[in-house]
């Protein structure tokens, strides 16, 4: 009966080798069987000695039927694609494969580095309350509110859902400061693209999740103002 419990837990640890999961560790090679290509990222469905699986990279030309290698990787449930319209129910993104340059900061999802932003400047002016600070404000004096619960007002111009245990809100407010004019929060709350509604968080300076996750200034814990 012990090896009968041994062998089944050591096939359970095989099927999951080279799918990304983080009991597994060391390089991985998997054979690709689809290929799907957006602006910056290239999805590949892989196949290795458990089930096949989607790991995403910075556009690379690869084509089905080649072989690759890869090690670690962030691991990603229910991740939704505007540019494929569609939801991963796992998708395992990777810094590089192997052999290749790691991508560029910007190129990764959830990135935010002030001028380098991948969400466009909107046509948004939205007015402010008594007792919320303003993008442009936020951007000038960071150091004067780093670690307080702030307010915050401006409308969701864009929303990830789930990404590493919490929601990803971009708002703007009309306002900028040296070309800075988008805020990223992470909430447990949802929210929707259009809506203008006051936020109340901690601000955060340089936080740096790793996998080209990097803000300059970032609210986190964010609430809905009642």
């Amino acid at each position: 009966m012990r090896n009968i419990i041994r062998y089944l837990f050591l096939l359970a640890i095989l099927s999951l080798a080279g799918c990304g999961d983080r009991t597994t560790e060391g390089a991985h090679t998997v054979k690709v069987k689809a290929v799907e290509q957006v602006e910056n990222y290239t999805y590949l469905l892989v196949k290795g000695r458990g089930p096949a699986c989607w790991i995403a990279v910075s556009s690379t030309e690869i084509t089905p039927g080649e072989s690759i290698t890869y090690e670690g990787g962030l691991l990603m449930e229910d991740f939704y694609s505007e540019e494929l319209n569609r939801t991963f129910e796992k998708v395992l993104f990777l810094d590089a494969l192997e052999g290749s340059k790691p991508p560029a900061m910007d190129m990764m999802p959830g990135t935010s580095h002030g001028s380098a932003l991948k969400v466009g400047k909107m046509k948004i002016s939205v007015e402010a309350e008594e007792g919320t600070i303003s993008i442009a404000e936020l951007y000038a004096n960071p150091d004067s509110f780093y670690g307080k619960r702030i307010r915050v007002r401006g409308e969701v111009v864009k929303f990830n859902a789930a990404i590493m245990e919490r929601n990803w809100i971009h708002i703007q407010d009309g306002s900028e400061f040296d070309g800075k004019y988008d805020l990223t929060i992470t909430s447990q709350e949802s929210f929707e693209v259009g809506q203008v509604l006051t936020l109340e968080g901690v601000l955060a300076i340089n936080k740096d999740f790793g996998y080209g996750y990097s803000y300059e200034i970032l609210i986190e814990e964010a609430k809905a103002a009642r």
